[in-house]
């Protein structure tokens, strides 16, 4: 397969409602079809998601953007990304701001993460696997907080991570269905937006669900 045109492809798909060039150009930067299995690599560029093994997916990629855009990340910040996954979306956030730290809970996906991005030559990216407590506290505050797994209400914990003025997007739902939220940290009241509906698998920890 021409891998470069259907992204080229898929690019001007996404850019028809995502109006961030800067996250338009770095999604056209990154070998998607590496971050899916090898029996999946056709469909790397269909603007669907995929399963990735262990029963996680890489989602769509409309709402990775999506997700993306709405950090309105200036290149300047740290970010925290709750789910590594295959690592394509903490690829995306590499491209964009200054450090990102991404959390998995299963050890088999950070391993095959940390190599690609290794391998991708993306130094700015920290993977660490999941404690007691959602996110990563010890490194708080963040100015972004990305998180790729749907939780039944917004955690505490992760509110608590997000540095004054700062964007967390998380999709607040029920464990099949969930509305992709995005929350403002302010002094007094927090502001929450409203982004659509969305699927994503569980998101499980303290503050979240609990194991299946």
């Amino acid at each position: 397969m021409d891998f470069e045109a259907e992204r080229a492809r898929l690019i001007e798909h996404l850019s028809r409602e995502i109006k961030d060039r800067r996250v338009l150009d770095a999604m056209a930067r990154i070998p998607r079809e590496r971050f899916v299995p090898e029996e999946s690599r056709h469909l790397a560029y269909e603007d669907i998601p995929l399963p990735i093994g262990l029963e996680q997916t890489i989602s769509q990629p409309f709402i990775i953007a999506l997700m993306t855009e709405a950090l309105e990340l200036t290149g300047a910040e740290k970010v925290l990304e709750i789910g590594t996954g295959s690592g394509y979306q903490a690829a995306i956030l590499a491209e964009l701001t200054r450090r990102v730290v991404t959390v998995e809970r299963l050890p088999k996906l950070a391993e095959t993460a940390g190599k690609l991005l290794d391998s991708l030559d993306y130094r700015n990216v920290e993977i660490r696997l999941s404690g007691e407590t959602l996110g990563c506290p010890e490194e708080a505050p963040f100015e972004a907080i990305l998180v790729t797994a749907g939780a039944p209400s917004v955690p505490p914990e992760l509110i608590s991570q997000l540095a004054l003025g700062g964007h967390m997007v998380i999709p607040v739902g029920s464990r099949y269905l969930q509305e992709l939220v995005k929350i403002t940290r302010q002094r007094k009241k927090n502001r929450v937006e409203n982004l659509g509906g969305c699927r994503f698998v569980s998101l499980i920890g303290k503050g979240a669900w609990g194991q299946e």
